[in-house]
């Protein structure tokens, strides 16, 4: 045979099979990248739902986080007060495409109609336990769903007013040489001025010493430093441009419920027959009834133990010095300051409650001094010590005082609040109660991150 015919033979079959492999690598090429592009498409669906769910639950920690349950609410009440309170803040705020219906669920709410993406969700109460909200929200990419949920837990709220030292809504006046320190870290000092109708939120005629910032609410107020100033580890203007803030965030001041205070009052009723000149007076677990109007002007001490609860309309006035162990709360509101008072003229301290079994059911009541909140109370000789939140209509001081203070001075009243005198206010709150005594009005829901779940 000849060899050329015979190379010529092989040469087309290796052209054969080198073809034949070419192809069926072409082949499986091409169906391999159709697989890579469905497994990229179905990933991209994924990832699209994926973020809808996200999205969904973003929405949810929203409006959730603006609830508030009033704390006389039952717990099997929880979530139908949840839901009430949801459904009128979005009618409130005119929001049409997010709805929440009474039984919890969140019909379908569209992101992105083009790419089909939409999410909804359904909240619903724990069987066994009232103070848990189980969230889910699924989102949804074309054929593509994800779900995940989440759990909230319904918690005491706390009003961010505590955060501060002072609190006050009106203007802040230091006729003399203020020092306000921070026992242990420099925030316990911290003040906010709300001062919404007065340009000049805080005024200082004297040398000003403050370890704390200042938040002022008016962003259209100004403050004056007439002598040397210190805030913070700075000094003159550097002190003011770094720790003076105008336009704060607002903070909302919570009237204590007071009220709820007057069953502790199990001891001596004082009325217009009692001696109020006597020396050396203890009162414990007292109350004074309303339009009583007392000085107490005996030669030795108040001392008052346990609870004393002031009925409204009231001005009592100490002329001599008060040791208080334990809580004052006196009747009023912030909008009727002139009918009540409570003035200290002489030495003030406050401390804890004493021993002994009378005052076994006021022990869970701490975090807090002195409750009135439609009272002008006035401390006008020198006081050492306040043991929890000092809440007034109104608060005016003066003379020398070198006082620890273990918890948050407030102020309702619009009207300047004065702190006169060489003062010394050193604040301690590191120790402070969470919910002081008094401020326990609402249940807030707190998001659970350690619940979070993808759950398909």
């Amino acid at each position: 045979m000849n060899a050329r015919l015979v190379r010529g033979g092989s040469v087309l079959i290796a052209c054969t099979i080198v073809l034949v492999v070419a192809s069926v690598m072409a082949v499986s090429l091409a169906a391999l990248s159709g697989a890579n592009l469905g497994i990229a498409d179905n990933q991209r669906k994924a990832n699209g739902a994926f973020a809808c769910t996200e999205s969904g639950l973003e929405v949810t920690r929203y409006w959730l986080s603006r609830v508030r349950v009033p704390s006389t609410t039952p717990p099997a009440e929880y979530f139908d007060t949840i839901l009430t309170n949801v459904q009128n803040d979005l009618a409130a705020h005119s929001i049409s495409n997010f709805l929440v219906n009474n039984d919890g669920s969140i019909p379908t709410v569209t992101l992105a109609s083009a790419a089909q993406q939409s999410f909804l969700g359904q909240w619903s109460p724990d069987a066994s336990d009232p103070t848990i909200l189980h969230v889910t929200t699924t989102g949804s990419s074309r054929t593509a769903s994800r779900t995940i949920a989440v759990q909230y837990h319904i918690v005491p709220y706390r009003f961010p007013i505590f955060n501060y030292g002072i609190a006050t809504k009106g203007a802040l006046r230091f006729p003399r040489n203020p020092t306000l320190t921070g026992a242990t870290d420099n925030w316990e000092a911290d003040i906010y001025v709300e001062s919404a109708g007065d340009p000049l939120a805080v005024r200082v005629l004297g040398n000003a010493n403050f370890d704390g910032k200042l938040d002022i609410g008016n962003p259209s107020a100004a403050v004056d430093f007439q002598g040397a100033v210190r805030i913070g580890d700075d000094y003159g203007a550097a002190a003011i441009a770094e720790h003076v803030t105008f336009g704060a965030d607002p903070v909302e001041f919570p009237v204590p419920d007071v009220t709820r205070f007057r069953t502790y009052a199990t001891g001596p009723v004082l009325d217009s027959t009692y001696d109020y000149g006597g020396a050396g007076v203890t009162l414990t677990n007292a109350l004074i009834r309303a339009g009583t109007n007392p000085t107490f002007t005996g030669n030795g001490s108040v001392t008052i133990q346990g609870i004393l609860y002031i009925e409204a309309p009231n001005i009592v006035t100490f002329a001599k010095h008060v040791a208080l162990y334990g809580l004052i709360v006196a009747e009023g509101s912030p909008a009727n300051v002139a009918s009540n008072g409570l003035h200290f003229q002489g030495n003030f301290s406050s401390g804890g409650y004493p021993a002994g079994s009378q005052f076994d059911a006021l022990r869970a009541e701490q975090g807090s001094s002195i409750l009135a909140p439609g009272s002008a109370v006035s401390f006008t000789g020198n006081f050492s010590s306040v043991n929890g939140v000092l809440a007034a209509g109104s608060l005016y001081f003066s003379g020398n005082a070198n006082a620890d203070i273990k918890g948050t001075m407030i102020s309702y009243s619009p009207s300047p609040t004065v702190v006169d005198g060489n003062i010394s206010m050193d604040f301690d709150r590191t120790a402070m109660v969470e919910i002081p005594a008094g401020f326990d009005l609402y249940r807030e829901l707190t998001y659970n991150p350690q619940s979070y779940t993808l759950a398909y």
